[in-house]
């Protein structure tokens, strides 16, 4: 019965800090291209998207880019989550509700701290590590290490992945005249 409690803590914790990292996104480039003059000649209808100081000059989000991640996490995760929770909970290491409880919340505090705090982490890396701590309590040979090897391995190429991706469509952009 507690790791509803738990799966609501880690739900909560991880839109805590992963929205925060979108809506920033989100703002940020409304807010560059308000002031780079890209907005300029938009139609009134899309006025919302100029991203200003306000009134009292602070930089605020607006709600409805709050709701637009919120929902979108929700659509994610209600969509593709249980892919994620069946490699983790059974793939990676077979959990019994209890270590589920564990997991779940040891990686909530760790999340809600850093969250606090401002820092910004990955949410997938924290209660996979702690999911993989949980399994490596019962024996070392509970984990399936020849998972974590794969999920390891895709984080470490994440990084360097995108950043050609990036770098490639953007000469392909300007290729275009598009940039």
């Amino acid at each position: 019965r507690l790791q509803i409690f738990s799966a609501a803590f880690m739900g909560y914790s991880h839109g805590t800090n992963d929205a925060q990292k979108t809506m920033g996104i989100i703002a940020l480039a409304m807010f560059t291209a308000t002031k780079t003059g890209a907005f300029n000649n938009l139609p009134d209808w899309l006025g919302f998207l100029r991203l200003t100081g306000g009134e009292s000059g602070k930089f605020s989000i607006p709600e409805w880019v709050i709701a637009v991640c919120a929902l979108t996490m929700f659509a994610g995760t209600a969509v593709g989550g249980w892919r994620i929770i069946r490699t983790m909970g059974h793939k990676m290491v077979k959990l019994m509700p209890v270590h589920g409880f564990a997991a779940e919340t040891s990686a909530s505090l760790v999340i809600s701290v850093a969250t606090w705090h401002g820092i910004p982490l990955s949410t997938t890396h924290v209660i996979s590590a702690s999911i993989m701590g949980v399994g490596a309590t019962k024996r070392l040979s509970a984990v399936k290490w020849g998972v974590v090897n794969r999920i390891i391995w895709a984080w470490i190429f994440t990084l360097p992945v995108t950043a050609i991706l990036g770098f490639w469509l953007l000469k392909l952009l300007r290729f275009f005249g598009l940039s």
